[in-house]
C-alpha cells in the first residue's frame, strides 16, 4: 500500500459531533449485547438439537454450519444494503432475521424437524453476519485515531452476550417440558425485537454518490495488497479456528459425560473472554500496533488447544474456551483494524464486505470439518486439525511485518 493511499484511507469521512458519536457507540454497543445472543443460543443447542432430529447423528453439527452458511451467504447482499440505504437498514433487516430464527427454531423443535431447524439457524446465521458489521459501523464518522478503539468497545458489548445467551438458554429450556429449547428459541426472538429497537436511534452518515456508485479502486487492486491479504488471513483462520472449536465443544462434553449446564457455562466463560477484552483491545492496538496484537491471539489460541489436549475434565474445557474466546478477541479485532487501514473511504463497505465474506466462508469449511471429526474421531483429533491454520496465520503476520520493518520509509 502506497504512503498515499494508507493517508487517504486513513483520512475517513466526515467526522460526527461528539455526542453523535457517543450515542452510536452506546447504541451499537448495547445491541451487540442482545443480538449476541442470538449466537450463543444457536451454538449452545445446535448441536444438541441436531443430535435429537439428524437423521444420521454424523449430522448433529450440520445446523451449526448452515449457521455459518447464512453468515457467509448474506454478508455481501447486507454490504449493498448498507451501501444504498445505509447502515441502519441493512441492521433493521439484520434483525428481522434474528426474530424468524426464534420463530422457526421453536417450530422446528416442536415438530421435530431437522431440516426445519436448519433452515432456522441459516437466520441465525444471517443475524449475526449483520450484527459483526457493528463494529466497522463504529468507526464511521470517528476520527481515525479514535477508530481503532470505537470498533473495540462495540466488540465489548458481546460480554453482556455471554451472560444473557447461557442464562437464556439454563432458564428457559425445561420451561415448556415437552419440548425442551423450544421457549428458548421464542425468548430469542423477543431479544432480537428488543435490539431493534435499539438501533432505530443509530444515526450514521449516509452513503455518498461516490460510495452507492462503487467508486474507488477495483476490488482486485485492493485485494492484492500484501497487508489486507494478511489481514483477511488473520482474520479468517481467528474466527475459523475459535468457530471450529466452539462448534465441537458442547456435544464433546455430553459425549464425555458433561451435563448440559456445564457446557452452558463453558459457552457463557468463553463468550465473555471473546468480548470482555474489547474493552482495552483498541488501547493496546493504539499502543502495541495491531500486528503484535493479533500475533498474540493467534499464539493464545494455539495455547487453548494445546491445554484442551491434556485432559477432559470440565476443568480442561473450561480453560479451554476461555482461552480461545481471549485468543480470538485479539485475533479477529487486530485483524479488523489492519483492514480500516486497506480502503478509502468511498471503498469502506465493499472492503468490509469482502473481508467479511472470506472470513466467513472460510468458517463454514471449518464448521463442516469440526462435525466430521468429531463423529468419525474424537475431540483430540479436532484440537489437533486446529493447529494447521495457527501455523499459516503466524507465518503470514510474520512475513508481513518483516516487510514492513524493511520497507524505507519516506
Amino acid at each position: 500500500m502506497s504512503t498515499t493511499d494508507s493517508s487517504s484511507a486513513k483520512s475517513g469521512s466526515a467526522e460526527l459531533s461528539e455526542r453523535q458519536q457517543r450515542s452510536n457507540i452506546a447504541r451499537l454497543t448495547i445491541a451487540q449485547a442482545l443480538a449476541g445472543a442470538n449466537s450463543v443460543v444457536v451454538y449452545a443447542t445446535g448441536s444438541i438439537v441436531g443430535h435429537m432430529f439428524a437423521p444420521d447423528k454424523s449430522l448433529a453439527t450440520l445446523p451449526l454450519s448452515i449457521f455459518v452458511v447464512g453468515m457467509a451467504a448474506c454478508i455481501l447482499p447486507a454490504g449493498a444494503i448498507a451501501r444504498r440505504h445505509g447502515r441502519r437498514a441493512a441492521f433493521l433487516a439484520g434483525t428481522g432475521c434474528g426474530v424468524l430464527v426464534g420463530l422457526l427454531g421453536a417450530l422446528a423443535v416442536v415438530l421435530g424437524s431437522f431440516w426445519l431447524f436448519c433452515l432456522a439457524t441459516f437466520f441465525g446465521g444471517a443475524y449475526a453476519a449483520v450484527v459483526l458489521s457493528f463494529r466497522f459501523a463504529a468507526a464511521d464518522g470517528v476520527a481515525p485515531a479514535k477508530r481503532a478503539r470505537a470498533l473495540s468497545f462495540v466488540m465489548g458489548g458481546g460480554v453482556l452476550a455471554g451472560i444473557v445467551g447461557p442464562q437464556l438458554v439454563t432458564h428457559t429450556m425445561y420451561m415448556w417440558p415437552a419440548y425442551m429449547f423450544a421457549a428458548t428459541f421464542i425468548a430469542q426472538a423477543v431479544v432480537a425485537a428488543l435490539s431493534a429497537i435499539v438501533l432505530i436511534g443509530v444515526k450514521l452518515p449516509m452513503p455518498t454518490a461516490a460510495e452507492i456508485a462503487g467508486a474507488g479502486r477495483p476490488l482486485s487492486t485492493i485485494a492484492r495488497q500484501p497487508l489486507f491479504i494478511t489481514a483477511v488471513l488473520c482474520g479468517a483462520f481467528s474466527y475459523m479456528i475459535m468457530n471450529f472449536i466452539m462448534t465441537a465443544a458442547p456435544l464433546a462434553m455430553q459425549l464425555c459425560g458433561h451435563t448440559q449446564e456445564s457446557a452452558n457455562l463453558g459457552l457463557q466463560w468463553h463468550v465473555i473472554a471473546m468480548y470482555g477484552p474489547s474493552f482495552f483491545t483498541g488501547r493496546l492496538i493504539a499502543r502495541y500496533g495491531a500486528g503484535r496484537v493479533v500475533m498474540a491471539g493467534l499464539l493464545l489460541t494455539g495455547l487453548s488447544s494445546a491445554i484442551g489436549l491434556t485432559g477432559i475434565d470440565v476443568t480442561h474445557f473450561w480453560v479451554t474456551l476461555t482461552l480461545l474466546g481471549v485468543g480470538w478477541n485479539f485475533g479477529f479485532v487486530g485483524a479488523s483494524a489492519l483492514v480500516l487501514d486497506c480502503h478509502l473511504p468511498e471503498e469502506k463497505t465493499r472492503v468490509q464486505s469482502l473481508n467479511d465474506f472470506i472470513v466467513f466462508g472460510t468458517m463454514a469449511v471449518g464448521s463442516f470439518a469440526s462435525g466430521s471429526l468429531l463423529a468419525a474421531y474424537d475431540w483430540n483429533m479436532v484440537l489437533w486439525v486446529s493447529f494447521a491454520p495457527l501455523v499459516i496465520a503466524v507465518l503470514a503476520l510474520a512475513m508481513t511485518s518483516v516487510r514492513q520493518a524493511l520497507q524505507p520509509s519516506d
